[in-house]
């Protein structure tokens, strides 16, 4: 067991002039059962290659890679992410057939962060999941942004909210909602 979570740790990818750990293993395949998620963070450059769950449960060493990933920019707050947030994007990235990296936008937005982008924009909710590290905004080159949309709603996994003129989609694990 030992030696099986070692090798699901080392399936992380993280390229940042900060931050440097290698991936050992680049091509595997994620076997029955598995979650993976490329990540690509837009605002640090950092990507993130990593199985989350296998055999059952949440990997606890991946879990913190992943909000490290998603944690807020601005500040450097990082937030334990909700695991069925997680969940819901690999359902997502099963619905599209997508083995690429999704880029963030946005993941885990600190109060301070939230309070200074609300004051700035009317579309920054005061009370933001982002906030409760139960959101993410997120985009897939190559895919269109109403397909991406449309594919969210259709998990019924919490809030869709479609940003075209910004070039993102918005899901949470709250109640189910669209905008």
């Amino acid at each position: 067991m030992m030696q099986r979570r070692a090798f699901l740790k080392s399936s992380l990818l993280l390229a940042a002039p900060t931050l440097s750990i290698p991936a050992l293993a680049k091509t595997a395949q994620p076997a029955t059962g598995e979650r993976v998620l490329r990540l690509y963070n837009t605002h640090t450059g950092e990507k993130l290659k990593s199985t989350f769950w296998a055999e059952g449960e949440f990997i606890p060493d991946a879990m913190k890679d992943i909000n490290k990933v998603l944690r807020d920019h601005r500040n450097n707050k990082v937030a334990q992410m909700d695991p069925e947030l997680l969940l819901l994007l690999t359902q997502l990235n099963d619905k599209l057939e997508n083995n690429r990296e999704l880029h963030i936008i946005s993941g885990y937005r600190s109060p301070e962060s939230n309070a200074k982008l609300h004051a700035a924009s009317g579309g920054v909710a005061k009370r933001s999941l982002h906030m409760d590290a139960k959101a993410i905004d997120i985009r897939l080159p190559g895919k269109d942004l109403k397909m991406l949309h449309k594919a969210a709603m259709s998990l019924k996994g919490g809030g869709v909210g479609y940003y075209a003129s910004s070039q993102f989609v918005h899901m949470d694990t709250g109640r189910v909602r669209y905008w």
